[in-house]
């Protein structure tokens, strides 16, 4: 679950026992001049921490209404979108980040209340703590790219307030649950919004 150290810019589950992170490729904007930008998703958090698992959830929730929009004419131009969801983030994600543009984190918070729904902005920072729950902060993955690639995405977090973090939960509380459908337009907008003009692809 995220914590407070990111400045905030704007206010509004996968179990290690399921094997590989789950991913899909969906696409949008077909007819664009520009190349397609390469868009990650990547929720994560505990599916038996309570309001822990809103980060793979709302993952999910984003891959089924993504691929439900797609249509044989979109899914051959324009945007590509990788999501995954994670019950951790580890460090095999630096060599996707090196393979983006823009990467969206989504995680549950602990610090925002519960139901409300934060965006910020992320940089690489190598002092970035690992914690216990999620193996590695976001930010220090990001470092590790931009020192093994000379390069990093332009990254976001986008995190729900939960209130329930009981071990054996399986299910989000009512007031997380509010967070959920903020969550997903929140990355949509992230994911489709237009590329920077200084924005360096990567080969």
């Amino acid at each position: 679950m995220s914590g407070g150290r990111a400045a905030v810019e704007s206010a509004q589950a996968q179990d290690p026992g399921r094997g590989e992170p789950s991913r899909s490729f969906a696409a949008a904007t077909a007819g664009s001049e520009s190349p397609p930008l390469r868009a990650l998703v990547i929720g994560y958090g505990s599916p038996i921490r309570g309001d822990d698992a809103l980060g793979p959830l709302v993952a999910d929730r984003l891959q089924e209404r993504l691929s439900a929009q797609s249509t044989a004419e979109t899914e051959t131009a324009a945007e590509a979108i990788e999501i995954q969801a994670r019950h951790i983030l580890t460090a095999e994600l630096v060599d996707d980040l090196a393979r983006t543009e823009r990467v969206v984190f989504i995680d549950a918070a602990v610090d925002t209340p519960p139901g409300e729904v934060r965006r910020q902005r992320l940089t690489p920072d190598r002092s970035a703590l690992s914690t216990m729950a999620h193996f590695h902060d976001p930010r220090e993955l990001l470092a590790w790219c931009e020192a093994l690639y000379q390069r990093a995405p332009e990254a976001w977090l986008v995190s729900g307030g939960g209130s329930d973090w009981g071990y054996a939960c399986y299910t989000l509380s009512d007031r997380a649950q509010q967070a959920v459908e903020p969550m997903i337009t929140e990355v949509m907008s992230l994911i489709h919004a237009p590329r920077p003009g200084n924005t360096k692809r990567c080969g």
